[in-house]
């Protein structure tokens, strides 16, 4: 209680140590993206196997922990001193200290991604229960994100669990009340079901995945059902936005798929964390 106190004293202590855990929470989900899917599609191949009585094979073993990071051209194992985050990379100035071959930039943009966003909850919140459930909001926000951009997939082992949370954490009143966070689910899955059937109806194509659905239902047991319109107009504009510098970028045609997950995912944290405030903003600037 006594750190607690004092953390609610200094809130610049709170953001700091938000910092902190963001980096560290950063290179966890550096693992995370990487490894997940691999795992996923292993467990798919053996239960594929299994229901076409074909002969099971067997990999070594793979997930989170074993086999321990390494570097993959290499195979020179990760020790404690090169794996902190970002200060390792800048000490290693970006090259893997065994057989000098670059390692991926993304690693610390993910870290220092993570650190700021927690940085970002830890200043909207305070010292709260409320912060350390956004934390985790966020946290699981950026793995689908990273995760759908890579694979365009969203596993349900990380959208399920969120969604679930939400409706847990409100049910103690904490962002919204629970028949808010209960309808905000239910219409947050319906609204991009209907998208997606009437758009298959119409053009015989399937605009977006199921996943999408259950994203937006995830959002909506966080934020209620009112988080909705904004969340889906904010992921639209930024959607449109992202997706042609990408094709333009890749030099790709109109109709190469584009992940909308981390659209929805941004819109929908921004909506969470500042709908209220946006709200009024817009009411104020058209004097309503």
């Amino acid at each position: 209680m006594a750190a607690w106190t004092a953390l609610a004293e200094q809130p610049s202590y709170f953001i700091c140590l938000a910092a902190v855990l963001g980096l560290l929470m950063g290179s966890f989900l550096n693992v995370l993206v990487h490894r997940l899917p691999i795992m996923l599609e292993r467990q798919w191949q053996r239960e594929a196997q299994q229901v076409l009585g074909l002969p099971t094979r067997q990999h070594e073993r793979f997930d989170l922990l074993l086999p321990a990071s390494h570097c993959p051209p290499c195979k020179h194992a990760i020790r404690a001193w090169e794996n902190i985050p970002v200060i390792s990379y800048l000490a290693l100035r970006g090259r893997c200290s065994a057989c000098k071959q670059p390692i991926s930039a993304r690693y610390p943009l993910v870290e220092v991604a993570c650190a700021l966003l927690s940085m970002a909850v830890a200043w909207h919140s305070g010292v709260s229960l409320q912060a350390l459930a956004l934390l985790m909001l966020t946290w699981s926000l950026l793995a689908l994100s990273l995760i759908d951009q890579d694979q365009q997939l969203l596993p349900d082992v990380l959208v399920l669990p969120t969604l679930w949370l939400g409706l847990m954490v409100n049910a103690f009143d904490m962002l919204v009340a629970l028949p808010d966070a209960l309808w905000g689910a239910v219409a947050g899955y319906l609204s991009l079901w209907s998208v997606y059937w009437v758009f298959k109806l119409v053009t015989g194509k399937e605009g977006m995945g199921y996943g999408d659905f259950k994203l937006l239902a995830l959002i909506g047991a966080w934020g209620g059902w009112q988080v909705l319109p904004m969340t889906m107009l904010l992921s639209s504009l930024i959607g449109v936005v992202a997706g042609l510098c990408l094709l333009r970028l890749r030099k790709q045609s109109a109709s190469t798929a584009i992940a909308f997950g981390p659209y929805l995912a941004t819109a929908g944290w921004i909506a969470v964390l500042w709908g209220d405030e946006i709200y009024a903003f817009y009411l104020q600037l058209f004097g309503m």
